[in-house]
């Protein structure tokens, strides 16, 4: 939309790059042409402002197949209006001198031209063509219906109007059609996924056998290995047992024949002594078989004197003195020692 302001009873108008302006007076084009600015009034202007720049223009609308399947349409159509004098003849783009705005709505009216020549044009393709075809080649073939369709129409080199793209978004059909016809493509994927699982399970199964058959054999070989450990043990106690058997026997020998040694040195120790107390004891007798009997009576006397008990005094009477003495050989005292 042109921006207009107010000065004086004048208005100016300053317009965009892409939008053409005709300005007429009393009948007459004054200014023709994009991105004008200039002054004028209000009461004797005739102002129209035909757009130039590229539009785009969703559509969307239902069809039906050869097989009587309805579909939903989804296309876009990219146009620009390439004679803006034409446009303006044929449509009415005039603005308001005051506010800038259209007095009418040339666009929807451009809007509804090209929908109705392309949606005729698709439900020609589509009428001809079965649901399973069109859901696999009908949008190329929608598109360039349509595409052919709006280049050969008349109405539109006559308005201006150039078709500059036509594209078809979707071509879908009702829901349940829809879920029907995924079914067979589903249950091919389902059946491509169970037997993807299957295989998976099959290997995870081989690959668990295979592990259960490594443990086994780890198994066996650590069973083995034991076993070996066993008999390697017993043969070690067996000559551990034979080795403290050698040397308790040699310790046994030599304990023996130690003790063997010290009973033949006491024995031989035994007889010396012996002989020597043999010896003393024979010496021991030839002296006192030499000596006297008072002799004797005084050694018997020191012997038992020295087995006694201690005794702190002893009395005598005059009649053991007396006879001791005698036996002595002293004279006889005559009172108590």
């Amino acid at each position: 939309m042109a921006d207009i302001t107010r000065r004086l009873g004048w208005r100016h108008l300053r317009s965009a790059p892409t939008a053409h302006i005709r300005h007429h007076r009393r009948g007459r084009l004054v200014h023709d042409g994009r991105g004008l600015s200039f002054w004028y009034r209000s009461l004797s202007a005739a102002l129209s402002e035909v757009p130039v720049d590229d539009r785009e223009l969703a559509m969307a609308f239902h069809a039906r197949t050869a097989d009587f399947q309805d579909v939903t349409v989804q296309a876009t159509v990219t146009y620009r209006i390439s004679d803006p004098a034409a446009a303006a003849d044929r449509l009415d783009f005039s603005v308001d001198p005051d506010s800038g705005s259209w007095r009418g709505a040339p666009l929807e009216q451009i809007s509804t031209l090209l929908t109705e020549t392309a949606q005729q044009h698709a439900l020609d393709v589509l009428a001809r063509t079965p649901l399973a075809a069109a859901l696999v080649d009908g949008v190329a073939s929608v598109r360039q219906s349509v595409a052919d369709g709006l280049a050969a129409e008349p109405r539109l080199p006559d308005t201006g109007i150039e078709v500059v793209a036509v594209r078809v978004v979707a071509l879908r059909p009702e829901a349940e059609v829809e879920r029907a016809l995924r079914t067979p493509a589903r249950e091919q994927i389902q059946q491509e996924a169970d037997r993807a699982t299957y295989e998976r399970r099959a290997v995870a199964v081989e690959r668990e056998r295979a592990i259960a058959e490594n443990e086994l054999a780890s198994q066996i070989e650590l069973a083995r290995r034991e076993e070996q450990l066993v008999e390697q043990r017993g043969v070690n106690s067996r000559r551990e047992a034979e080795e403290k058997a050698a040397a308790d026997a040699v310790r046994t020998e030599a304990e023996a024949a130690r003790k063997v040694a010290l009973a033949r040195a006491d024995a031989e120790a035994a007889r010396a002594t012996g002989a020597a107390r043999a010896e003393a004891q024979a010496a021991w007798l030839r002296v006192h078989g030499e000596s006297g009997a008072d002799t004797l009576y005084a050694l018997a006397a020191t012997r038992l004197a020295e087995n006694l008990p201690r005794v702190d005094s002893i009395t005598l009477t005059p009649d053991v003195l007396t006879g001791l003495l005698g036996r002595l050989g002293r004279p006889q005292p005559g009172a108590d020692a």
